[in-house]
């Protein structure tokens, strides 16, 4: 009984001992290895398959849904229209007298100077740029020199460029030997170069121009394609996520230059600073600017305002005077104020026009833009005069008083407060009106971060609105570095950008 237990034992061990070097052998040849294959192709090609049908799904609803959102697009446009005739024919039914007290439409400081548009006479005028020649063409003699003997050739030559681009497309494919280890199995391969990864990869110029595209010059997505596709008889063809992936590849690229700004623009003297409305699905968000005089800028993406908008921010740790319009968040930061004599005076403009009665609104008006002109007129080593400060001081002072008492003889309308209140407001207000009188480092208006965020009302008004809160923070880091290598000099932000993505 014994005996038989030992002997199916060995015979189960012999079989299984000679299965294993079957598999060994199969191993070593190499025939395990192509079975395999066939097996993980057969899976990748029904995996394939099931990805082009459920791609193809996905497109159908797409296409669905768009087409129920312009249902719903056409609705609201009859409902806008319908309510637009409604409230005109209310309008015409209210007593006329309501268009006197209406206020008018807020107007900016600028003021017509009679002059014809285009450049002034005693412009300089800027001509083209000859460039070295790349090719040379000597153009042959008129017929009349060469049947006439009475031409001589002059030692003066007439030269003329015509100056074209062209675009090429640059396909550098590595090729890598595969080794096969016939003891180990092990397969191995010449390393590739730093970038290339995937089958088909896409150098840093074409990433940077892509990037500047769609980032610097505010070209939508699709456009961006469609223009590359032509510009390379449609031998590239991207695809939307690569391109909206490259603003957040150069955001993280980007981070350690972004974190030694922030602590320069701790230690500035004046910073500016605003805030704008942004639109993230639909719903509101904010865009904050921090920017100090010929340095350092820096843009936040925020989905709140006030104080939880701050955080994280420069302004939340700046101990330096800020320059900003008038929100009144912003006085609970740094030790010195500024506000945007910008805006005051397209607050008085708009006072002017509404209250006409009225005196203190241009007296104030002219007196800001005479304080405005002394202070530019400043040479870089000249300081403000003391006594003429305070004579600006004083004449401020005068005509507030004017306004309240002509406020107290006539109270401010129903229809129109704004004077009034701004009025209070510049009485409460003086010190951060005038401060630039007394420091020559701070500026009298806010305009250098009114530019920065035109900027981003560009790239805005191109989006309508973001998908998702990280879209619109890694479109602010990128904007940021944008801003700052523009600023430096003699230098070529492509050739830049395209070092950071190589």
């Amino acid at each position: 009984m014994g005996m038989g237990n030992s002997f199916e034992t060995i015979t189960v061990l012999q079989y299984r001992l000679k299965a294993a070097q079957e598999e060994l052998a199969a191993f070593q040849s190499g025939e395990k290895y192509i079975r395999m294959e066939k097996q993980h192709l057969t899976q990748v090609r029904a995996l394939e398959r099931r990805i082009a049908k459920l791609e193809a799904a996905v497109a159908k609803e797409h296409s669905h849904a768009i087409t129920i959102r312009n249902q719903w697009f056409e609705i609201f446009e009859q409902l806008q229209k319908e309510c637009d005739r409604m409230v005109a024919e209310a309008l015409k039914l209210i007593h006329p007298v309501f268009k006197i007290y209406r206020p008018q439409k807020i107007s900016n400081s600028r003021e017509k100077t009679g002059r014809k548009p285009g450049g002034q006479p005693g412009h300089r005028g800027h001509c083209r740029k000859k460039l070295p020649p790349t090719r040379e063409i000597y153009l042959p003699a008129p017929e009349e020199v060469l049947h006439d003997p009475d031409f001589k050739k002059t030692s003066k030559t007439i030269t003329k460029q015509k100056i074209d681009i062209s675009v090429e497309v640059h396909v550098t494919e590595y090729h890598a030997d595969v080794y096969y280890n016939s003891k180990t199995g092990e397969r191995i391969h010449a390393p590739f170069p730093q970038g290339v990864i995937d089958d088909v990869n896409y150098g840093g110029n074409l990433r940077a121009f892509l990037f500047l595209l769609n980032n610097d010059c505010c070209t939508s997505i699709d456009k961006s394609r469609r223009f590359l596709s032509d510009l390379t008889d449609g031998k590239i063809n991207i695809s939307k996520g690569m391109i909206n992936n490259l603003c957040r590849s150069f955001a993280k690229k980007t981070e350690s230059q972004r974190k030694e700004i922030f602590c320069d623009m701790l230690l500035s003297p004046v910073m500016h600073t605003d805030c704008t409305n942004a639109r993230v699905n639909g719903e509101s968000s904010y865009v904050f600017v921090c920017a100090v005089p010929d340095g350092g800028v820096l843009y936040f993406a925020r989905d709140k305002k006030g104080h939880d908008g701050i955080k994280g921010t420069v302004v939340e740790d700046y101990q330096g005077t800020m320059v900003h319009d008038h929100d009144v968040t912003f006085y609970k930061y740094g030790t010195g104020h500024q506000e945007c004599l910008a805006h005051v005076l397209r607050y008085l403009k708009d006072s002017m026009d509404n209250e006409k009665d009225r005196t203190w609104n241009r007296q104030m008006h002219s007196l800001i833009q005479e304080m405005i002109h002394y202070r530019n007129g400043l040479s870089e080593s000249e300081e403000p005069d003391p006594q003429t400060v305070s004579e600006f001081e004083e004449r401020y002072k005068t005509i507030l008083s004017i306004a309240g008492d002509e406020y107290d003889y006539e109270p401010p309308g129903k229809y129109y407060r704004d004077g009034y209140n701004l009025y209070k407001r510049m009485k409460t207000y003086k010190k951060d009106h005038l401060l630039f009188l007394h420091n020559k480092n701070v500026p009298a208006t806010n305009n250098e971060a009114e530019r920065l965020l035109r900027k981003y009302k560009r790239k805005q008004a191109q989006a309508v609105s973001f998908r998702s809160p990280s879209s619109i923070d890694h479109l602010c880091k990128c904007m940021s570095m944008l801003v700052l290598m523009r600023r430096k000099e003699q230098t070529n932000l492509f050739r830049e950008i395209s070092e950071i993505f190589a």
